[in-house]
């Protein structure tokens, strides 16, 4: 029975979509269309969350389903999920690492930044990673001044970042939630110290002085989906420092700063634009909430 009701067991994952389904009722009314989707729900994780959090904005209620099942693939480093003959959507998405993965059946929408764009062998397409567009639906609550640690999962116990977290100034962000109050949390600081993609994209979305840095164990990929982004966001510039530059909320506040807020809004821009095309490249797509019925 314990097997039954863990986060990644059937029984939770169905009751997790019937929420969603739901939630998604206010947003949508009756003018939404239904997709099948894949994104990452094997663990809570807000950056993973942000597709079925920010699709029902654009009037589409994502279902959630496996790689060789799914019409669209939104945020994450997912690409290397999707079967060669993928012929779905894709929306936002990045690679995990430097590795050539083909995908010439696919609908390329957006991708997180060039150098996946390169990697799948598409062509021009928009740029930029979806959560972006959370500052557009989420408003910023007040700024309480500190710096927000946002480390990714792989690092929460990691003893230097623990060490940092308990000084003055300095307040650690679980990310392992829910996406509305991980957003929120890191939306209020005054600078952000990342090891999490989804946290320097956070506080890109607000305006908020970033910097990123990174720990053991290495994440997959190593940097790779950091240059990925920044490519799109700054390039020519990234906000990476050596921990040993920020051991201190002082040294995170100079060595933090701000992408360009005309290049994200370009970005934002760019990647609404590009959902709206989504019946266009897959077709007659089931309303919302009358499909439900019939799947």
């Amino acid at each position: 029975m314990t097997e039954v009701w863990r986060y990644e067991g059937p029984l939770r994952r169905r009751l997790r979509q019937a929420r969603r389904l739901v939630g998604a009722a206010p947003t949508v009314g009756t003018h939404g269309v239904l997709v099948p989707a894949f994104w990452w729900d094997g663990h809570p994780n807000f950056g993973d969350a942000l597709t079925p959090l920010l699709l029902p904005r654009y009037g589409i209620v994502p279902l959630h389903r496996e790689p060789d099942r799914a019409r669209l693939v939104g945020v994450g480093s997912l690409i290397q999920f999707l079967p060669a003959d993928f012929d779905g959507a894709i929306w936002g998405t990045g690679s995990i690492d430097d590795t050539e993965r083909p995908l010439p059946e696919a609908r390329v929408l957006a991708v997180r930044g060039p150098l996946t764009a390169e990697r799948i062998g598409s062509g021009e397409v928009a740029y930029g990673d979806p959560g972006l567009l959370v500052a557009r639906h989420l408003r910023r609550p007040g700024s309480d001044g500190r710096v927000a640690l946002v480390a990714h999962g792989h690092h929460r116990g990691d003893a230097e970042l623990r060490a940092l977290a308990g000084l003055d100034g300095v307040r650690a962000v679980n990310v392992h939630r829910a996406a509305p109050p991980v957003v929120r949390e890191i939306a209020s600081a005054g600078a952000v110290l990342t090891t999490s993609l989804h946290g320097l994209v956070t506080a890109d979305a607000y305006g908020i002085p970033a910097v990123w840095t990174t720990r053991e164990p290495a994440l997959i990929g190593g940097d790779f989906k950091f240059r990925d982004y920044e490519a799109a966001v700054t390039p020519g510039r990234s906000r990476f420092a050596h921990f040993d530059d920020v051991r201190t909320p002082d040294d995170v506040v100079r060595r933090a700063s701000r992408a360009d807020a005309g290049r994200v809004a370009e970005l934002c821009d760019g990647l609404e634009s590009a959902l709206r095309r989504l019946p266009e490249v897959l077709g007659s797509l089931p309303r919302y909430p009358a499909g439900l019925l019939r799947g």
